[in-house]
């Protein structure tokens, strides 16, 4: 976490106990634009392959995590706590949870369409291939501040 992050993450909570699970990221496609989604309540879920977290060994999400969203340059512009996790194939994603998702014209078709295209580019980059039925983290968080 950057020193900005912390420093906004340390003014939220104050004196009160602080949770221990929180990172600071920024979404991964377009991260401008998605943070302000979330910010103006848009966006209340979010998805990744479930193979980056194997592949980093990095631990699922759960809803004890806090996250600090980051613009492009870093920069915090948002506190969210995840509310629900669930791991499941991505051609068995809900609707709702697409549309929960915010990008584009809000449609399930949209969020298809852009996410295969993204999880493509991706796992090209690791020499894997994409699926219909690859597997996804999907979360659904609140916003609990604003910077």
């Amino acid at each position: 976490m950057n020193h900005e992050a912390q420093m906004y993450w340390d003014h939220f909570w104050g004196n009160r106990i602080k949770p221990q699970s929180v990172s600071a990221w920024q979404f991964g496609a377009d991260p401008d634009n998605l943070a302000q989604l979330v910010v103006e309540g848009i966006k209340t879920a979010t998805c990744s392959a479930h193979i980056f977290y194997e592949l980093e060994n990095e631990p699922l999400p759960t809803t004890d995590d806090y996250s600090i969203i980051l613009n492009s340059q870093d920069k915090p512009v948002a506190i969210i706590k995840t509310i629900d996790v669930k791991v499941l194939p991505m051609n068995e994603v809900p609707e709702e949870f697409a549309v929960a998702e915010g990008e584009g014209d809000r449609t399930y078709r949209y969020w298809k369409e852009a996410h295969e295209k993204f999880f493509q580019s991706e796992l090209k980059k690791i020499g894997k291939e994409f699926r219909e039925d690859m597997l996804l983290v999907c979360e659904r968080f609140e916003v609990v501040d604003i910077k």
